[in-house]
């Protein structure tokens, strides 16, 4: 059975569970969650993920939820081509890689942490501009520092990792939200190779099929 992937476009995690899927050569079908509309809230969707977020995978007989969970269950049941390294302490590392942005950096820029930022504080666009940019600005600083020493390429070594899976739709995210990226060169560089990879060329957020622009 086909797997179905329930995500919204321009979410970040959808777009990293997007590349890990592509990377590991998954087939799979996209079912839209528009976030805007509520629709993660539905009855049909809460019975699939009661937490109401994005993104879940229906895949051999499961649903799996949370992608950092989801994209180590790929490694595990999916190793081959390999997302993290083969020691005990490079996985560690790319594992901090992933954790900078995921737990770090998304959070406090994702869909729910802005509209509560636009309802309670009355914050206009330039102001979730800010704030946005004030945290992805600290995180990319320290992963700057941590590409330039295990990059080889990719973030860490010269094929990519779950770090790069993460890196990729930050930097799209930032983009969204006016931050400058010029002090940042080895994490541009990295995207400049993705942006010639299929599997990263294939899940972006415009080329989905419940994008609208």
């Amino acid at each position: 059975m086909t797997a179905i992937l329930y995500g919204y476009w321009r979410s970040g995690a959808a777009y990293r569970l997007r590349i890990a899927l592509n990377l590991k050569g998954v087939t799979y079908e996209t079912s839209g969650v528009d976030l805007r509309t509520g629709a993660q809230r539905s009855p049909d969707y809460l019975a699939l993920n009661p937490q109401g977020m994005v993104p879940a995978l229906e895949i051999d007989g499961l649903v799996l939820t949370q992608s950092p969970a989801i994209m180590e269950w790929l490694e595990e049941t999916r190793p081959n081509p390999p997302l993290l390294p083969a020691t005990p302490a490079e996985r560690a590392r790319v594992r901090a890689m992933a954790a900078l942005i995921g737990c770090d950096i998304h959070p406090l820029n994702n869909l729910r942490v802005l509209s509560a930022i636009r309802g309670r504080f009355d914050a206009d666009q330039a102001a979730v501009d800010a704030w946005a940019g004030n945290w992805i600005g600290a995180g990319f600083a320290a992963l700057e520092a941590l590409v330039a020493r295990d990059g080889q390429g990719w973030c860490f070594g010269a094929s990519p990792t779950l770090a790069d899976a993460y890196l990729i739709p930050q930097l799209y995210s930032a983009r969204r939200f006016n931050v400058p990226l010029d002090a940042y060169p080895h994490l541009l560089a990295v995207e400049q190779k993705a942006l010639e990879h299929e599997a990263f060329a294939r899940a972006h957020p415009d080329r989905q099929p419940d994008a609208d622009g």
